[in-house]
C-alpha cells in the first residue's frame, strides 16, 4: 500500500497511539517503582540509627523474597543500594527533582560510578535525554564525557542559532579517546583516519549517538580543483553535516582557514535545503587553549577544536581545568535545564 493511502494513515496513527500509550505507562511504572524504592531506603535509613538497624536489612531480605516470590529488587545488596540512594539523593537539591526520571538500574551505575552531585545531574539529564542505555551510560562515565563537555572550545556561542545552540555544545567534547584502535604511539594521519573507519562503530559511540558516517575523504570542489575531508558525518538531532579534520600533530591557526574553506563548499554545494548550516571539528594530538581561543574568535562558521588521545585515562591537566562550581551549575543549567521548559 502506498504511504499516502488513508488506510495505511490511520493504520500508522493508532500504532503511534499504542507506543505512546506504553512509553507513557513504563514513565508511570518506572515513577512507581523509584517511588517504593526511596520509600524503602527511607525506612532502613532510619532504622540505621537503631542498635539492630544494620541487622534487619538481611531478615527483610529473606522475608520480601518469600512473600513476593517471582518478584525481583529485593536482594541484600539491593536494599543497601536504596538506602544509600535515599541517604545521598535526599540532601542534594539538584537531584531530587530527578529521582523518577531514569530506571533504577541506570541510577545505580551513577550512584556507584559518580560521588560528585553536580556529575551525577549530569549523567542523569544527559541519560533522559539521549535516552542511553545502561552500556552506553557506563560507557560515557569511563570515557569521562561528563569533564569533556564541560571543557570543550568553540565558538558555538556567537556563530550559530539560538534554537540549536545549546544541543550543539553537547555534540562536541573537548577530548576524544580512540583507545579501541590499538595505534602505535607515532602515527600518521591517514593511519589514523583508516583506523577509525575499520572502527567506525566504536568511533561513532565515541562521538555520541546522534552522528551518523557519510564517509571519508569526501570529495567536494572549487573551481577546477577537488578537495577532500577527512571525514564527513552528520548529526541527526542538529540537522547538519559534520566536517571532521584529523592531525597528529598540535592545533595551528592555520588549520581553522582550512576548515573554513570546507564548511563554505559544503554550505553551498552539499547540504540540502532543510538542513542547517554545517559545522566543522578539527581533532588534534595536542592544543594550546589560548591559541585555539584566539583562532575561533576570528571565525564567524561554527567550529570546535578537539584533541583525542589513544589510552583510556583521562589526563591529570583535565582535573586542574575543570571550572569552578557555580560556573559548572550554569552550563548544567543552560545546556540541560533550559531544555525541559
Amino acid at each position: 500500500m502506498k504511504l499516502d493511502n488513508p488506510q495505511v494513515l490511520f493504520i500508522s496513527e493508532i500504532k503511534k497511539k499504542i507506543r505512546d500509550a506504553q512509553y507513557e505507562a513504563l514513565k508511570v511504572v518506572n515513577v512507581e517503582l523509584i517511588n517504593l524504592y526511596w520509600e524503602i531506603g527511607k525506612s532502613i535509613t532510619k532504622k540505621q540509627s537503631e542498635s539492630w538497624g544494620k541487622f534487619i536489612v538481611p531478615t527483610l531480605s529473606k522475608e520480601l523474597q518469600k512473600e513476593f516470590p517471582g518478584v525481583g529488587g529485593f536482594s541484600t545488596t539491593n536494599l543497601w543500594s536504596m538506602a544509600q540512594f535515599y541517604s545521598e539523593y535526599q540532601s542534594a537539591e539538584n537531584l531530587l527533582p530527578l529521582v523518577g526520571e531514569i530506571s533504577w538500574t541506570k541510577h545505580i551505575v551513577i550512584l556507584n560510578r559518580c560521588k560528585d552531585n553536580l556529575e551525577r545531574q549530569f549523567y542523569i539529564l544527559s541519560t533522559k535525554k539521549f535516552g542511553w542505555t545502561k552500556n552506553v551510560l557506563i560507557h560515557q562515565i569511563e570515557n569521562k564525557t561528563y569533564e569533556k563537555y564541560l571543557l570543550n572550545q568553540t565558538n558555538f556561542e556567537e556563530t550559530l542559532p539560538e534554537k540549536i545552540k545549546n544541543q550543539a555544545h553537547l555534540a562536541i567534547k573537548d577530548e576524544y579517546t580512540f583507545d579501541f584502535l590499538g595505534l602505535m604511539e607515532e602515527h600518521s594521519e591517514r593511519e589514523l583516519e583508516t583506523s577509525l573507519v575499520k572502527n567506525i562503530r566504536k568511533f561513532l559511540l565515541e562521538m555520541g549517538h546522534q552522528f551518523t558516517f557519510v564517509g571519508n575523504q569526501f570529495k567536494v570542489e572549487a573551481g577546477n580543483k577537488e578537495y577532500f575531508i577527512d571525514l564527513l558525518l552528520f548529526h541527526r538531532e542538529l540537522q547538519c553535516l559534520v566536517a571532521i579534520e584529523l592531525k597528529v600533530g598540535e592545533f595551528i591557526p592555520e588549520f581553522k582557514g582550512k576548515m573554513e574553506f570546507y564548511l563554505s563548499i559544503l554550505n553551498d554545494k552539499v547540504k540540502l535545503p532543510q538542513e542547517n548550516d554545517a559545522i566543522g571539528i578539527i581533532i588534534c594530538k595536542e592544543k594550546d587553549r589560548t591559541v585555539v581561543e584566539y583562532s575561533l574568535k576570528a571565525s564567524n562558521l561554527p567550529i570546535g577544536v578537539a584533541t583525542y588521545n589513544t589510552s583510556p585515562n583521562l589526563p591529570e591537566k583535565y582535573k586542574r581545568l575543570l571550572p569552578e562550581k557555580k560556573d559548572i551549575v550554569e552550563k548544567i543549567n543552560e545546556y540541560f535545564v533550559s531544555d525541559r521548559n
